[in-house]
């Protein structure tokens, strides 16, 4: 069995080409997830390319972008090619292959965290950028549907 799920966050927009017979679409993006555990002196998140085609590629193509939650099911390919540069030196490399894309919150959650991200690369990284949860003032509990 080949399955991967993936939470975290586009490190660039989409690069979507179209092609083939029918003119598929295909998207190109990476994505960073947050380790669970931080060491110091390691690194906070891992990066993983994927690629999507047809309409997923679409859907990519028109609603997200940069700084966008996403999950993502999909399997885990390997791409490895003989290197240009080198002849006879292989070059290994991974990629997952979408299944299925949703967005893992909501649309005002991820335009503060842009804007959030956009005054922190103006001065100095919070120390806790946050988990996609926004705070809820007091005295709002009897509008909530799951109180």
């Amino acid at each position: 069995m080949n399955k991967i799920i993936l939470m975290g966050r586009l490190t660039r927009d989409p690069e979507v080409r179209y092609g083939g017979a029918q003119n598929t679409a295909i998207a190109r993006f990476s994505i960073a997830v947050d380790r669970r555990f931080k060491r110091e002196g390691q690194p906070d998140a891992d990066f993983f390319n994927c690629v999507a085609f047809g309409k997923t590629a679409e859907v990519i193509e028109k609603y997200m972008h940069k700084g966008t939650k996403v999950l993502v099911d999909g399997e885990m390919r390997n791409n490895n090619y003989e290197s240009k540069k080198h002849p006879g030196e292989m070059v290994y490399s991974f990629e997952v292959n979408v299944n299925q894309i949703e967005f893992a919150e909501s649309k005002g959650a991820s335009q503060a965290y842009q804007s959030q991200q956009g005054a922190s690369q103006q001065t100095e990284k919070p120390e806790d950028v946050g988990e996609g949860f926004m705070n809820i003032p007091d005295g709002v509990d009897e509008n909530l549907p799951f109180v």
